[in-house]
């Protein structure tokens, strides 16, 4: 009977749709809530008040962190909350978090609706002949005053989604298929939703209130971000996603535990996973994605077990496969080199290039005194090394694309292309100012230097832009960088709950402002950026926003410059290279 009982289960997935939960907040919510407006409040940049007018701050965006584009709420719901714009200071302050979970549990019941009436539609198809339009962006416009409303303008969204389709090039049924999937998915989501989820919405609104890079991590997200800066965690090897109600493997980590026992392939689905050799095998078909991978994961060297249902059939007896968990690194998300052979004048020339997709740290592994502990400066350095021995006669650092990470990885990283000295300003709430710099002599590239940056280079990227740039050790090339000019910490609720260095990430985390940093010419890159020396056109269709796009961003300041020399590495090759790009952009079409 197991292999009818599993076919059953997927039939059933498809068919019955649950309303969403009444999510209530938990108690262990309230105290994090408040633990955070106490950094906020005393420990900030810019320390901020929480007060009625944070709380109107704070009701906006999580209105619209709920609805951005007015497809949901009735201008009934709006005006009954007008209370509420007032009282989400003293929710937090008083660790009752029961008005922002209504207004969630009230959006998933409106989203809810939506989404079902939007299927409705489909049966009947739509007739293209009409003169219609259909508003793509919605965030200022009015809210609906009645659900017949809201049912025109579902009308014409779903009417553009099935357009977009056949444009695609899909027939009717096809896209009718397409649909139904997408906006029963949907359902399913709210269906699965957690106060945990509403939480994560509710601290999203209250801290970008506060500024663009104050962020709650709940203790999935934290667990995530210490993933991304030691790029590695402990597991099979496997990346998971979701395709038609299934946690089914997307790509196998090579040399990982799932690839190594060769009996787990791509498109392999995970119904079931139980812990260590013994332990009983949980049906996981109707978990959330992030519960599965949470239980797949686990310490190194101890056994999870899956049942696994082959890719391409269709239900059956699923097979049980045992594997060992072991470190994966995180390697295609590290620093990376290639070299690009060309010609200068006749000669041959090669240029080596480093990818460097972000500024990590393995900050555990430090503090616990690791030496060989991995972070993007020892890589760099590793592949310095293979490229002088390739010997390359120039170099290009590529930044684009790295939102930053470490700042004291920003700082090393700087080291090995000068001797000695200072990289970057910090000042801190009261005006305070510290220079960080580089003290080891020793150089890891003492030839050619181009550092390729784009508008997504901040933080981290846009100070070793910066630091290379104002000691003119080498040519910045790209577009203006993001602007981003300030510097978070991170600070573990549950040590500041329990007084404890031991806590772990069951209240989540706060990321916070703590300074500005600034270049040391004195500049900063707050708003304004990196520009670079030579400045590649960018199409104005792939224009991205940057720091200035925020209505709460801390303000561009100039202090006095850090004591530091130039270099005399770059003489005229800066001007000499704006030259040629420059006549190289007129004489091409494409760069117009």
């Amino acid at each position: 009977m197991k292999p009818l009982h599993w076919c059953l289960t997927g039939i059933v997935a498809s068919a019955v749709h649950a309303a969403p939960p009444d999510l209530a907040p938990q108690p262990w919510q309230g105290q994090a809530a408040n633990l955070a407006s106490q950094l906020i409040g005393h420990y900030h940049y810019t320390p901020v008040a929480l007060d009625d007018i944070q709380s109107e701050r704070i009701f906006a965006r999580y209105l619209k962190a709920l609805d951005p584009d007015r497809l949901y709420f009735l201008q009934a719901d709006i005006d009954g909350w007008q209370a509420a714009r007032h009282q989400l200071d003293d929710a937090i302050l008083g660790k009752d978090l029961r008005i922002p979970f209504a207004l969630y549990n009230r959006y998933a019941r409106r989203a809810d609706e939506r989404f079902a009436h939007a299927r409705k539609l489909l049966a009947a198809g739509f007739d293209f002949s009409a003169d219609e339009t259909y508003p793509l962006r919605r965030d200022n416009a009015d809210w609906a005053r009645a659900t017949s409303e809201l049912d025109e303008l579902w009308r014409k969204r779903v009417k553009n989604d099935w357009l977009q389709l056949r444009l695609a090039g899909q027939d009717d049924d096809t896209i009718r298929r397409t649909l139904e999937r997408r906006y029963t998915g949907f359902q399913r989501r709210l269906e699965k939703a957690r106060s945990e989820d509403a939480f994560q919405l509710f601290m999203g609104a209250y801290t970008a209130s506060v500024d663009p890079h104050t962020a709650y991590l709940g203790a999935r997200a934290a667990d995530d971000l210490d993933i991304s800066m030691r790029l590695s965690l402990v597991g099979i090897g496997a990346v998971l996603e979701e395709k038609d109600d299934y946690a089914t493997i997307r790509e196998l980590t090579p040399g990982g535990p799932a690839a190594a026992s060769g009996r787990l392939h791509v498109g392999d689905r995970i119904v079931g996973v139980g812990e260590g050799e013994q332990g009983q095998i949980e049906d996981v078909l109707s978990w959330r994605l992030d519960d599965i991978a949470t239980r797949v994961r686990g310490k190194a060297d101890t056994v999870v077990r899956l049942d696994i249902l082959p890719g391409g059939t269709q239900g059956g007896q699923p097979q049980s496969v045992a594997l060992v968990r072991k470190k994966i690194s995180l390697d295609d998300q590290a620093a990376s080199k290639a070299i690009v052979d060309t010609a200068e004048g006749g000669r041959p020339r090669r240029i080596g290039v480093i990818t460097l997709p972000a500024f990590y740290q393995d900050f555990e592994a430090r503090n616990r005194g690791e030496a060989g502990f991995r972070s993007a400066t020892r890589d760099v350095a590793r592949l310095l090394a293979e490229l002088r021995a390739e010997q390359v006669d120039g170099l290009l650092i590529d930044l684009r694309d790295n939102g930053g990470g470490s700042l004291d990885e920003a700082v090393e990283l700087t080291g090995l292309f000068i001797e000695t000295g200072p990289v970057v300003q910090q000042r801190d709430a009261r005006g305070r100012t510290q220079v960080s710099g580089d003290n080891n002599p020793a150089i890891a590239w003492s030839g050619p230097l181009a550092v390729l940056i784009d508008r997504n280079s901040a933080s981290a990227s846009e100070i070793f832009a910066a630091a290379i740039q104002d000691y003119r050790r080498g040519v910045v090339v790209g577009e203006t960088s993001y602007g981003k000019g300030s510097v978070q910490t991170l600070v573990n609720l549950d040590r500041m709950a329990s007084g404890s260095p031991n806590g772990t990430n069951g209240l989540g985390e706060l990321k916070f402002t703590i300074q500005q940093f600034y270049r040391i010419n004195g500049s900063t890159t707050q708003l304004r950026g990196v520009k670079p020396d030579v400045v590649l056109p960018v199409l104005p269709a792939h224009a991205q926003p940057g720091e200035a796009s925020f209505d709460n961003a801390l303000p561009f300041q100039r202090i006095r410059a850090a004591n530091y020399d130039t270099l005399a590495l770059l003489d005229d090759s800066a001007t000499v290279l704006q030259q040629r790009h420059a006549a190289r952009v007129a004489a091409s079409p494409e760069l117009q």
